[in-house]
């Protein structure tokens, strides 16, 4: 694959095969961003899961405390009075079957569902168009919930949803360049420690394989992991 010349300069200053600590990481990530706008932060985590068993299939959210820096649209599809809690905490659009067919129709101006339970047989119809998506809600990550309020203010603050891919790995927005690595490094953290807690019982030997951060269009770098508790 073609680098860029912005690219290759940049991974001139990452040494492949050294692991940084977490701020030596998050540093780097942010120096070596080569995009004109306020890049994005992402870190990798490659796990010793095996997704495929129910058990080792985590998933979950987290609220950092920095926030993603990011604005995402939340579409609550609930009943009566709760339209009005989640209208009044900050919610995009509310609704339910209205909504509910507006969306079987094509409509996806939204990041994120919340819906309150008695709206999920209604809701869960429409599986094959959201599932894929990954915009089904699910009680693991809070978004099946009668407290709806409460949903919509912590995706706002920051909450961000996890699950491993087929192999293991477990990839999320920890914030922009801008933030700089303090702020960076305890979103890093939070997500860390939420996984770590997260570990299956069934699990033998090391849990966590290597952990990267890269920013939009940036390469990638190596963390070792166990700075991040630190």
């Amino acid at each position: 694959m073609k680098r860029g010349k912005k690219y290759v300069e940049a991974s001139k200053l990452v040494d492949k095969a050294k692991a940084y600590t977490a701020s030596e990481a998050l540093e780097l990530a942010c120096k070596t961003s080569t995009a004109k706008f306020d890049a994005s932060v992402d870190v990798s985590f490659r796990l010793n899961i095996d997704p495929r068993k129910a058990e080792q299939n985590i998933r979950g959210a987290i609220v950092l405390p920095n926030g993603t820096g990011k604005t995402r649209k939340v579409l609550v599809i609930c009943r009566g009075a709760k339209q009005a809690e989640a209208t009044e905490a900050g919610a995009d659009y509310v609704g339910e079957a209205e909504i509910i067919n507006k969306i079987n129709q094509g409509w996806f101006d939204f990041d994120v569902i919340v819906a309150t339970p008695d709206m999920m047989g209604q809701l869960g119809k429409l599986g094959r168009v959201l599932g894929p998506k990954g915009l089904m809600p699910n009680p693991k990550t809070g978004t099946v919930t009668m407290d709806v309020a409460k949903a919509v203010k912590e995706i706002k603050a920051g909450k961000v949803e996890y699950r491993p891919d087929k192999v293991g790995n477990i990839q999320m927005t920890i914030g922009k360049a801008s933030f700089g690595a303090k702020k960076l490094q305890e979103n890093l953290k939070t997500v860390y420690d939420t996984l770590m807690k997260a570990r299956p019982s069934t699990i033998k030997g090391g849990y966590i394989k290597n952990v990267s951060v890269s920013s939009t269009m940036g390469p990638g770098i190596k963390v070792d992991s166990d700075s991040i508790a630190k």
